[in-house]
This record gives C-alpha cells, sequence and structure tokens, in this order.
C-alpha cells in the first residue's frame, strides 16, 4: 500500500455529529461519548466531502485523570476514539494523531492519555510510533455489549450496577485490561 503524502492530506475540526457517525460505521465500538473536547477529521485536498478518519477528545473520568497525571488532573484529556479508513496509505494514522495533538491547546491539556483495547487484540503500536509513553495495563474490567454496540457502565455521572446492565439488555463477553499511553506537553 501507499505511503501518506501529508501535502495530499488535511486534518481540521469537524462537528461531533460525523465523529458520531464515522464510529458507528467503522469502529468496534460501535458508539462513543455525547460530547466532546476536540474534534480532528482526516480528509483528501481533492476529496473535502469524505472523512477519512476521526481523532475524538474528552477528559477521563477524574479518577483516570487523578491516576495518569495526580499534579494536575483537570488538565487530562483523552483520546476517546480513533478511526482511520481502510482506504487511508500507510501512515495515515500517525499523520492524524499528529496533527490533532497540534491543535489541542496544551498548555490547558497537558496530558493527554489514550488507551489500546487488548479485547480487539491491539497493542498500541500506532502510538508507541507517535512518541506516546507506555504507562502499562489497567486493571481488567468488564466489557458489555449492548445490541452489538460496546457499552460503558458508566451512563453521565452514575456508575451502572451488574443488574443494571442486566436490565437494559446488555451482555457481559468478560474482563479485559488496557494498554496505557500518555503524552506529556514539553
Amino acid at each position: 500500500m501507499a505511503h501518506l503524502i501529508a501535502s495530499e492530506w488535511e486534518v481540521v475540526p469537524i462537528p461531533l455529529w460525523e465523529c458520531q457517525r464515522m464510529v458507528s460505521q467503522q469502529h468496534y465500538s460501535r458508539g462513543g461519548s455525547n460530547t466532546a473536547t476536540y474534534r480532528h477529521g482526516l480528509y483528501r485536498l481533492d476529496d473535502f466531502f469524505t472523512l477519512y478518519g476521526i481523532a475524538w477528545w474528552i477528559p477521563p473520568t477524574r479518577s483516570a485523570a487523578e491516576a495518569t497525571y495526580p499534579q494536575n488532573w483537570e488538565g487530562v484529556l483523552a483520546l476517546h476514539r480513533l478511526v482511520v479508513d481502510p482506504e487511508v496509505p500507510t501512515n495515515g494514522a500517525s499523520f492524524l494523531i499528529g496533527a490533532s495533538m497540534r491543535m489541542i491547546d496544551r498548555k490547558r491539556w497537558p496530558c493527554l492519555v489514550t488507551y489500546a483495547d487488548e479485547w480487539q487484540g491491539h497493542t498500541g503500536a500506532i502510538y508507541r510510533a507517535t512518541n506516546w509513553t507506555y504507562a502499562g495495563r489497567t486493571m481488567p474490567e468488564s466489557q458489555w455489549i449492548l445490541k452489538g454496540r460496546a457499552v460503558s457502565r458508566k451512563a453521565g455521572p452514575t456508575t451502572r450496577t451488574t443488574s443494571e446492565m442486566k436490565s437494559i439488555g446488555a451482555e457481559k463477553i468478560g474482563r479485559f485490561a488496557k494498554h496505557k499511553f500518555v503524552h506529556i506537553a514539553g
């Protein structure tokens, strides 16, 4: 496959609905948050009507932020979803991540965090390739699926119990750890 030529591509802010649409079509979770702090889309300069990738950023939970960057937990921003269309040339994901990170106010958000899901066989190679620091594995957590879509126990300010998850029709598929990566502004 061809290598991405940076001068032929652009990363720009996009509306939340575009992130949600691409995630529902191309990300294994099939869904995500109803909010976003930053949303960036990858486009070919000769085809600005086709979205080829997204980087979707939100603050993590307070406990995750405190565990990641205790000296300023309110300055932690998480890469919530990353999607790159299979048609994008090699290094497209690293191009998107790099451009997206440069568009974030790093004074406000000095610490970025992201995770690679072991239950999907992800190792975080793309984060290693874009100079993130490996911070180890998280504790295994239950993974729930509802109507073919990953669903979180966290619902707004509350965390649903196992019985509440089952009552909404969610199915537990197992317990999995994630690989955690951190990027501190220099």
